[in-house]
């Protein structure tokens, strides 16, 4: 479970529990609903993700919005690591001064620190072998979770592609993969957490549950957990912040936090739900 933190304890004085829980059960309500009413037999590829919908006062400088944020949740979101079709990619570049990261040396390190990978795939064979759409969605479908060396984070939008980034559901975790750091904890870090990349607009989504396999409780953990993760990397913190929402992929958006300011109205204020 990850540390409270002292933005767990403020998203808790400004977002409380039970206002996420509220909003957790209508949408769990509508989407049962949605699920019954299916005619046909729901695809396994179906978004049945909750999101925590961040809205920023203003549009993010492009300094964050480079790269991917992890935020650290509870209750993680993948199967459990050693059921889970795992991808690692490593930077096999060549460098000034270290040696190259191979294939055989991640492979022998894994194996002997316990750390359930399914596959090891090397930056270089990433760019030659997937280039084409049929490929990457190949790749794509393959694997439940996609971690990539730190270094490599912000090339892989180039190589990846909208097959990946469109829609941001399999988005690579980063992982510190130095020689000798602590590659354990790293990907096992990676597997227990969510991800949040800032849009070049102001809204932006951090996957905080699921519709399956997980009960509401959890998910409100997640909930509280994650809206002090996102407010702890966003510019201004709580300051930059108009409001943070729940929702499905294709569902109306619930509130659960907006800006005092942002209520008042010609009629007074309007409460949040």
């Amino acid at each position: 479970m990850a540390p409270v933190t002292s933005g767990d304890n403020q998203s808790k004085q400004r977002i409380p529990r039970d206002t996420v829980r509220k909003a957790l059960i209508s949408l769990i309500k509508w989407k049962r609903k949605q699920v019954s009413d299916q005619k046909e037999p729901i695809s396994g590829d179906v978004d049945d993700f909750i999101y925590l919908l961040l809205t920023l006062k203003k549009i993010p400088n492009k300094d964050f919005t480079k790269s991917p944020n992890k935020i650290p949740i509870p209750h993680s979101l993948q199967t459990s690591p050693e059921f889970s079709r795992s991808c690692l990619i490593i930077d096999d570049r060549p460098k000034p001064n270290s040696q190259k990261l191979t294939v055989e040396f991640a492979d022998k390190k894994i194996k002997s620190l316990g750390i359930p990978i399914s596959k090891i795939l090397k930056l270089s064979k990433l760019k030659s072998d997937y280039r084409s759409f049929e490929s990457k969605m190949e790749l794509l479908n393959s694997f439940d979770i996609f971690l990539a060396d730190r270094r490599v984070i912000d090339m892989l939008p180039g190589i990846l592609g909208k097959v990946f980034y469109k829609n941001k559901r399999k988005i690579p975790v980063p992982v510190e993969l130095k020689r000798d750091g602590d590659w354990k904890e790293e990907i096992e870090m990676g597997f227990c957490c969510s991800l949040l990349w800032l849009s070049k607009g102001t809204c932006s989504v951090v996957k905080v549950g699921k519709f399956e396999g997980m009960d509401v409780e959890e998910i409100v953990d997640n909930v509280v957990a994650a809206v002090g993760g996102v407010v702890e990397v966003v510019p201004k913190k709580w300051v930059g912040v108009k409001s943070f929402h729940l929702k499905f992929f294709d569902s109306l958006a619930l509130p659960i936090y907006q800006r005092k300011e942002d209520l008042i109205r010609e009629n007074g204020i309007t409460k949040v739900f």
